[in-house]
């Protein structure tokens, strides 16, 4: 991988280009660094508190009634984002959809069970349990290189 930089105090704002051929894991992983620079914290509401979280320190976002409520060791803040704008800026290498009411830390995850529907059941360090959508299994198994074994 070649690196450039290029300092000018021409320059207005700080820009970062990738050229690749393809998006493989490495540029991925510069992606989510970058993305991760840029949400450093969210705010949650609890009444009329606000509280200043750190993206590691939440364990997973879920939809209640009408806002995105965070999760953590400390309690549920609820935030003004929506899911899919914390889907945008949050890093794909530490958070991952799960439904389409949930997004969950992935080194919050504590083990999986499998059940007849096609469907997962996850369970988190701190003991609660979502559940995983078809639609997103592919997904998490991927993130979480369960399909290591190739079909021969």
């Amino acid at each position: 991988m070649k690196v450039s930089l290029m300092i000018d105090s021409d320059y207005k704002e700080t820009k970062v280009t990738i050229e690749c051929p393809e998006l493989d894991d490495s540029v991925q992983e510069v992606l989510d660094f970058i993305k991760g620079r840029e949400t450093e914290f969210l705010i949650g509401r609890d009444g009329e508190m606000q509280h200043i979280m750190k993206p590691d320190d939440i364990h997973y976002f879920h939809t209640e009634k009408d806002s995105v409520v965070a999760v953590t060791a400390d309690g549920s803040f609820k935030l003004k984002e929506k899911l899919y704008e914390l889907e945008e800026i949050l890093p794909s290498a530490k958070f991952i959809r799960l439904s389409k009411s949930v997004i969950a830390n992935l080194y919050e995850l504590s083990r999986f069970e499998a059940s007849f529907n096609g469907t997962l059941c996850v369970y988190f360090k701190s003991g609660v349990k979502e559940y995983v959508s078809r639609t997103y299994v592919n997904a998490i198994k991927e993130a979480l290189k369960m399909n290591r074994r190739k079909n021969v």
